[in-house]
This record gives structure tokens, C-alpha cells and sequence, in this order.
């Protein structure tokens, strides 16, 4: 469709549009980070051991990581208003189920739906920035998408917590189901694929279009047989887990059992590395955009990232000490934004949505394999301790664990240094 005749929209409209699933990936990630807080309640109510927890958590990152793809063909074929009102429906019904089931598999069915829906989120909003923003800002908009999504995660922290102390862990986890299926209808009543929708010119590709995107076997196989692709999938997978395993359900349980700090002290200080991990995404994609360079910024900061995980792991540091490294690890995690921006511009522009699904499962897919993965290493060293029902695990225990985030942390640095510098310009083919 030729809009060249047209203008482009308001830059307020453009914020409405591609705000309303940025809200939904916010409501994602305080239901991804919520396990942590709540991670004695649920192995009390539902007789857990560490590896079970670890499950249950995970659970959402194993339908999150698995429905990556799908979603990302989806977005391309069908739209985006179409698949974040359905996935939202969806992610509002998961967790009232979640909230208020009676078993252990009512737990599971629940984060299972959740994580599944939600997976549409991240996706949909890369979808929408292509069209209703211009292609050199795309980092930075990303970037504040990251931003509002740990304002979810961070939400899932002290609030969460205090709101727990007062009303229970399933009264809390309720009202934000019901928040959500509010922001289903919103969403369908108003968000559109495209400015073409309001009567305004389109910020997407000319080929996209003029054509349209790619079918979706097509649009898979380009974007799957590229070697970027992959090198970009493990860089951003394995340089971000470590910050998605720690705050999203173990570092809760680390800092009061090793440092004995009240469950609001240690989620004020994961609250800390998420509120970092917030604020560099922006920073970082506009630094990115503003220098046209994506493979410089990106490596140095994994760089950075590692030698702060190992700083962590290898000194003891006092209670004081961990905000302001923790806080250094969520800035330099942060610049996984840039990865998203790398792998749209190296793949055909009528793929995107195929790209930003394939590059975004790796971020939830490993973090779902680490998470039990560090639960069954903590109960490999239980000494057979018990607080209220909750298992106590040594410092010698959580060393061993975490030892992998370092490594994951280590391999990211060679996938990012052999990526290709795009200099922030979308690929001709």
C-alpha cells in the first residue's frame, strides 16, 4: 500500500499503540520475577523441595521459551491486536488459576498458561516499534520496553512482598489477574498492527510494505539458517539467565538463609539489580543508535557483566556491598537489548517477527533449563535443615550453584565478539 502522500502519526499515538502491549510485558514480568517472593509460601503450601520449586518457577519459562517461535510467526501473519488481546485473555485465565488452585498441578497448569501467553508480549512490541517508529530508534524504544517490563519485575519485589505480608500470596497474585484481563479489552479496543489503520504513513520497511512479510516457512528458514541468528541467540541467552535465575526465584532465598536478611530486605536488593537491568535498556539502545554501533557496546558490557558475576561468587561481600554490584550487573545486563536490534538488522526486514521470536527464546529457554538446574545442585548439598516447612541451604550449597552463572556469563563474551557489526542499518536481502 503506497502512504507516501500521508504523514506520520502523532509521536503520542505511536507510544498509545505500542504502550498497551509494552503494559502486558510488564504484567509478564512481574508474574515471571513473583517466585521469588513468594518461594517459601509456595514449597509451604504445596510441600516443595528445591528442585520442585524450581519446576514450578520454570514452568513459565519452558511454555515462554516453546511458544518463541510460533509466536513470532504469528505476529507476521495475523497482527499484533489480534494476538496480545487473545494472549492476554489467556495470561489473565493462567493466573486466577495459578492464584487459586488447590494442587500442585493446578500450580503447574496455571504458570504453564501464563508463561505461554505472556511469550507474546516481547515479540508484539519489536513487531509494533517496525511500524510505528522509525527504524534508528528502534534500540531505544526496546530499550524502554525493557524499562517498563522490570518496573513489573520490580513491582514483584518489596510491593509484592508487603502486600503478601497483608493479604496473602493468592489474594495478591489474584488482583493482578484480574488486571490483566482489564487490559485484554483495552487492548483489543483500541491498539492497531499499523498507523496505516489511523490514516497515517507507516514507519515499516518498503518492502514490508509493498509485499508484505515473508511467508511463514520462508521467514523461518532465512532467519534460522543464518549464523548470526544463532551466535545472537546464545550471546543474549546466556549473558541475561544469570539476572533471570537469581532475581526471578533464587536470590530471595540466598540473601535471607546466607546473609539472614527479612524477605523485604532481600527482594529491596534483587529489586535493586532488576530496577539497573530497567534502566539501562533504554540508555543503552540509545547510546547504541546514537553511536551506530551495535557490536562494540554490546561486547564490552558482557565483558563487564562476567567479571562482576565472578566478583559476586568469589568474595563475600557485606550486606552494604551487594546494591551497588548487583546494581552493576543489571546495567551491564541491560545491553542484551542491543542483541534485538543486531538480529532484526542482519535478517530479512519481512522476518521480524520470525527473528525477534527465535532470538527471544533463548533469553526464557536457558533460564528455564538453570533454574531447576540450580535447585537439583542445591539439594545435591541439603544438610537436611527446615524453617517452617521451607528448606535451608548452606553458602557452600549456593557457591556451587551459582559457579554456572559465571560460566554462562564467560561463553556469552566469545558468541558476541564473533557477531557481525550491522552499523544500526537494516539488511538489503
Amino acid at each position: 500500500m503506497d502512504t507516501s502522500d500521508r504523514s506520520y502519526g502523532p509521536l503520542w499515538l505511536a507510544w498509545l499503540m505500542w504502550g498497551l502491549v509494552a503494559a502486558f510485558y510488564c504484567i509478564g514480568f512481574f508474574q515471571r520475577m513473583a517466585p521469588a517472593v513468594i518461594a517459601d509460601d509456595l514449597m509451604r503450601d504445596f510441600s516443595l523441595d528445591g528442585v520442585m520449586l524450581g519446576n514450578l518457577s520454570a514452568m513459565y519459562f519452558y511454555a515462554y521459551a516453546a511458544m518463541q517461535i510460533p509466536t513470532g510467526l504469528l505476529v507476521d501473519q495475523i497482527g499484533a491486536r489480534r494476538l496480545a488481546s487473545i494472549a492476554c485473555l489467556i495470561a489473565a485465565l493462567g493466573i486466577l488459576v495459578f492464584s487459586f488452585g488447590s494442587s500442585l498441578w493446578l500450580a503447574y497448569l496455571g504458570r504453564f498458561l501464563v508463561g505461554a501467553s505472556v511469550a507474546v508480549a516481547w515479540v508484539t512490541c519489536m513487531k509494533l516499534a517496525g511500524h510505528w517508529f522509525p527504524a534508528n530508534r528502534f534500540a531505544t524504544v526496546t530499550g524502554v520496553a525493557l524499562l517498563l517490563g522490570n518496573v513489573g519485575g520490580i513491582t514483584a519485589g518489596v510491593p509484592l512482598a508487603v502486600g503478601v505480608d497483608l493479604f496473602g500470596w493468592r489474594m495478591m497474585m489474584g488482583v493482578s489477574g484480574f488486571l490483566t484481563l482489564v487490559l485484554a479489552i483495552i487492548t483489543w479496543l483500541v491498539l492497531r498492527d499499523d498507523p496505516a489503520d489511523y490514516g497515517y504513513r507507516s514507519h515499516a520497511p518498503m518492502v514490508v510494505q509493498n509485499h508484505g512479510s515473508l511467508p511463514m516457512g520462508a521467514a523461518l528458514k532465512s532467519v534460522v539458517t543464518r549464523k548470526d541468528t544463532w551466535l545472537l541467540f546464545f550471546g543474549g541467552g546466556l549473558s541475561t539467565a544469570p539476572v533471570l535465575v537469581f532475581a526471578g526465584l533464587w536470590g530471595v532465598p540466598y540473601l535471607t538463609q546466607v546473609y539472614h536478611l527479612e524477605t523485604s530486605q532481600a527482594a529491596l536488593i534483587t529489586s535493586t539489580m532488576l530496577m539497573s537491568l530497567a534502566i539501562s535498556g533504554p540508555i543503552n539502545g540509545a547510546i547504541s543508535d546514537r553511536l551506530g554501533r551495535r557490536k562494540l557496546p554490546y561486547l564490552i558490557s558482557t565483558v563487564l557483566t562476567t567479571t562482576f558475576w565472578a566478583i559476586f561468587l568469589l568474595v563475600k561481600l557485606p550486606y552494604i556491598m551487594l546494591f551497588p554490584l548487583l546494581a552493576a550487573i543489571g546495567l551491564t545486563t541491560g545491553t542484551m537489548i542491543i542483541g534485538f536490534a543486531t538480529a532484526r538488522e542482519v535478517n530479512h526486514p519481512g522476518a521480524a517477527g520470525a527473528v525477534g521470536g527465535v532470538v527471544n527464546m533463548s533469553v526464557l529457554g536457558i533460564a528455564s533449563i538453570m533454574q531447576p538446574l540450580v535447585g537439583k545442585i542445591l539439594d545435591s548439598h541439603w544438610q537436611g535443615e527446615m524453617i517452617d516447612g521451607a528448606r535451608v541451604y548452606s553458602e557452600a550449597a549456593y557457591n556451587a550453584a551459582f559457579f554456572w552463572l559465571v560460566v554462562c556469563a564467560a561463553i556469552s563474551i566469545g558468541m558476541i565478539a564473533c557477531t557481525k557489526e550491522t552499523y544500526c542499518r537494516m539488511s538489503d536481502v
